[in-house]
């Protein structure tokens, strides 16, 4: 069942009813699991700049659930699809949208589901100064109320023929890809500075319940997935240990969000924010 059962994402407060930002402005959230773990969002999950470019997509509901749809102009392989599973600003972002019409412009067919149910953090809260209860919002976006409108999207696109799915996880949507990716419901998945994982339980869980081959783009500031969990991902999947696939590249100089929310105007982030993209199309190009 991995995490489908929603008991193990149940919000349990750490001190006195409190949400206790632990040090480093990391907020630590605590699940049920078969033992309890702490797993945690950071400061930078809703720092990053808003990218300017208009949207080509367009909106479809798909299985009853709003969706950015971005199609290639180009034939296209039918039965496959992208799912482009979000940050906490949902497809409702510009960035997400901008990224997923660069998909379509490589073949790709790509869906954004809008599995946050409408209420995504505001792109304002991403201002400098800005701060946003982040503990407050998760309590109401837990795995029990988003995962089962992901899987109605996922049940949809196969009514329409799509057999064959990839997905690209960015922060908060790294954790659905390595869910989907237990269950091998996606054939081939990559994860840009994942939030939420515990490591290296699901890495290791990965490894020996997946067929997926597994892409992961680290940096060097990301309190989420940092330098020493990139480590273990190479030790577990690394020198071809793991016969789907795995490929991890490193960003240097590159902080959590990079992959959506970089400040392009910074030479070292847009570096970052576009080798990102250009390994997740070779990735998809290869293994879908």
């Amino acid at each position: 069942m991995g995490l489908r059962n929603p008991n193990l994402w149940r919000v349990v407060p750490i001190v006195g009813g409190i949400y206790k930002p632990a040090a480093g402005g990391v907020l630590a959230v605590r699940y049920h699991h078969t033992k309890t773990t702490t797993m945690s969002f950071c400061k930078h999950c809703t720092k990053g700049v808003t990218h300017e470019g208009t949207p080509q997509g367009k909106w479809e509901l798909i299985g009853g659930v709003n969706s950015y749809v971005a199609t290639p102009t180009v034939d296209y392989p039918k039965e496959k699809a992208i799912l482009f599973l979000t940050d906490v600003f949902g497809p409702q972002l510009v960035n997400a949208q901008l990224l997923a019409d660069d998909f379509a412009r490589n073949g790709f067919k790509t869906i954004v589901p809008d599995y946050l149910n409408g209420d995504p953090i505001p792109a304002d809260a991403m201002g400098p100064g800005k701060t946003y209860d982040l503990a407050k919002w998760f309590v109401n976006h837990t795995q029990a109320q988003t995962r089962p409108t992901l899987d109605k999207v996922i049940e949809a696109l196969k009514k329409e023929g799509v057999t064959t799915f990839g997905a690209t996880g960015y922060c908060y949507g790294g954790r659905y890809v390595f869910d989907l990716a237990f269950e091998n419901i996606i054939s081939a998945s990559v994860v840009s500075h994942p939030s939420l994982l515990q490591v290296p339980a699901d890495l290791e869980k990965y490894f020996s319940t997946s067929k997926a081959p597994l892409l992961i783009n680290s940096c060097t500031t990301d309190s989420q997935f940092p330098l020493e969990a990139s480590a273990q991902a190479d030790a577990i999947f690394g020198e071809d240990k793991f016969a789907p696939g795995y490929k991890r590249e490193y960003f240097e100089g590159a902080t959590h969000g990079f992959a959506v929310r970089g400040d392009i105007t910074d030479p070292v982030a847009k570096k970052a924010k576009e080798g990102a993209f250009d390994s997740a199309v070779k990735w998809f190009s290869a293994k879908l």
